[in-house]
């Protein structure tokens, strides 16, 4: 098991909007990517998180770094493979293991 990996993400906050919304919001972006829709330009249009700016691309990160339900998520997909929707307190993520 790594101890170091690289993701990218996709996050929906509940700021402003039921949890209900956000997670539909977040499956219709999964959908989306699994029909073909690349996952850095879905991050740069709807992802609400800073690193939309670059397609969701959060860099290398270790166990510890991130908050536990993200962790777990991220630290158990294969290279390559997108998460379903993952809830934290900031909303729900899509996560991409790229590395």
């Amino acid at each position: 098991m790594p101890d170091n990996i690289r993701a990218s993400h996709i996050l929906r906050n509940v700021d402003g909007r039921s949890k209900e919304d956000a997670l539909r919001e977040v499956e219709d972006i999964k959908a989306a990517i699994e029909d073909g829709a690349d996952f850095a330009e879905q991050a740069r249009e709807h992802s609400e998180c800073p690193s939309s700016r670059s397609g969701g691309d959060l860099g290398d990160f270790s166990r510890g770094m991130m908050v536990p339900p993200f962790e777990e998520a991220a630290f158990d997909l294969d290279v390559d493979e997108v998460s379903g929707p993952v809830e934290t307190d900031f909303g729900y993520h899509l996560i991409l293991r790229t590395a």
